[in-house]
C-alpha cells in the first residue's frame, strides 16, 4: 500500500507564491506601490484577490515579498563568498541589459522614489538597503585602497556615495532613453580616473 502525497494548494504553495511574486514585480515595476493594485496582480497570477490575500495578506507584504526575492537573487548573482574589492564594483558595473533587469531596474528606482515618504511601506527597508549598499562599495573601494589599485587621496565613502549615486541616475536615464544611456561605459570612464589598475 503505498502512501499518496497532498495535492491542492498546499502541495502547491510554493510555486503559487512564486507565481504571485514575479505578477507583483510585473506591476509594480510598471505602476509603484500607490498605482498598483491587487486585482490587477492577482490577474496576473491566474487568482482571484482573496486567492491572492491566502498568500499575502495586504498589498504591503507582497511589495515585501517581491524585495526580498530581488535581493535574493542579487546575491546569487554576485557568488558566494562575494567578491571583494574592485572585483565587487566590476561585477557590479557589467549587468547584462534583458526583459528581467528591465523590470528590476524600473522597480528600484519607482520604488526608491515612492519610499522617500516616510510613510511609505517599505520607506525603513529602502532606507537600510541603501545604507548597506554604501557600506558595501565603501569597503570594495577600502580593500581597492588596501591593495594599491587606487589613487592616493581618493576618499572611499565619498567615492561610494559617487559611485551608487551615478548608477542610480544612469538607470533612469536609462529607462528613459535607452538608445542613448551606457551605463557600463559611463561608470567605467567616471571611475577610471581614480585607479591605477584598468577597470
Amino acid at each position: 500500500m503505498t502512501t499518496r502525497r497532498p495535492r491542492g494548494a498546499s502541495a502547491r504553495t510554493p510555486v503559487r507564491r512564486q507565481e504571485i511574486v514575479r505578477a507583483g514585480l510585473a506591476v509594480f515595476s510598471s505602476s509603484g506601490f500607490h498605482g498598483a493594485s491587487l486585482r490587477d496582480i492577482a490577474g496576473r497570477a491566474g487568482l482571484s484577490q482573496a486567492g491572492l490575500l491566502h498568500h499575502y495578506a495586504s498589498k504591503a507584504d507582497l511589495l515585501k515579498a517581491v524585495l526580498a526575492w530581488r535581493d535574493d537573487g542579487s546575491r546569487q548573482q554576485l557568488g558566494e563568498p562575494p567578491p571583494e574589492g574592485l572585483d565587487l564594483i566590476r561585477r557590479l558595473v557589467a549587468r547584462p541589459a534583458s526583459a528581467q533587469i528591465l523590470e528590476l531596474v524600473r522597480l528600484h528606482v519607482i520604488i526608491s522614489a515612492e519610499a522617500v515618504a516616510a510613510g511609505h511601506p517599505v520607506h525603513g527597508y529602502v532606507r537600510e538597503r541603501q545604507a548597506s549598499v554604501l557600506d558595501t562599495v565603501r569597503q570594495a573601494f577600502e580593500r581597492a585602497a588596501a591593495r594599491g589599485e587606487l589613487r592616493p587621496g581618493v576618499d572611499c565613502a565619498a567615492s561610494a556615495r559617487a559611485l551608487v549615486a551615478l548608477m542610480d541616475g544612469l538607470q533612469v536615464q536609462w529607462l528613459l532613453r535607452p538608445d542613448q544611456a551606457d551605463i557600463t561605459g559611463d561608470v567605467r570612464r567616471c571611475l577610471q580616473p581614480l585607479l591605477t589598475v584598468e577597470l
